[in-house]
């Protein structure tokens, strides 16, 4: 079994569970150019209680370790929770979308694009660029500038600049920016 067929699997149990998801992280970004992947899988999901106990309900328990319990946990904090897909060992971290302007609003931008030849909600390249940023900025980690930097290079022509600029300047984000453009020579 492959991370496609996994990507399958949980498309179809999160639309069985009618949660809304969206696609982040490292696996989302190769869909922007980003060469690296990771040992686990980023989605972000707008669910209450109801919806997350059906989607344990539909989980394979045989294919998946799981701890119902911290999902429900996770749910009430508004934060997150993950599986482990006994098949692939992939990690999916479920994460639960911030109640805030930029969140929401990603949300609303994401959009249906291939990911290993499967049909999922990803977040835009804007988005990821932005949320790359906020990841830099909170752990200082020089991986998520050359995210940025890689997404910046092969997507330069296509991505909405003004929009990833308000935002960075909302969300205070101008120094881990300013590297990554400086990276991508873009300045």
């Amino acid at each position: 079994m492959t991370s496609a067929d996994l990507f399958r699997r949980l498309a179809l149990l999160l639309d069985e569970a009618a949660i809304p998801y969206m696609l982040t992280g490292s696996f989302a970004g190769t869909v922007y150019g980003l060469g690296r992947s990771s040992q686990d899988l980023d989605l972000i999901i707008v669910a209450d209680e109801i919806q997350i106990k059906k989607l344990f309900d539909l989980l394979p328990k045989n294919e998946f370790y799981s701890e119902p319990q911290s999902a429900l946990d996770a749910c009430r904090r508004n934060s997150m929770f993950n599986i482990i897909d006994e098949v692939t060992g992939l990690k999916v971290d479920f994460i639960f979308r911030k109640k805030r302007p930029f969140s929401e609003g990603e949300f609303r931008r994401r959009k249906l694009a291939p990911v290993q030849d499967v049909q999922l909600f990803v977040v835009s390249p804007e988005d990821l660029v932005i949320a790359k940023l906020e990841w830099a900025k909170m752990g200082a980690s020089l991986r998520q500038i050359e995210d940025v930097t890689s997404i910046l290079k092969v997507r330069k022509d296509e991505l909405d600049l003004a929009y990833i600029e308000q935002w960075v300047k909302e969300l205070a984000l101008s120094e881990q920016y300013a590297a990554a453009r400086k990276a991508a020579n873009l300045d």
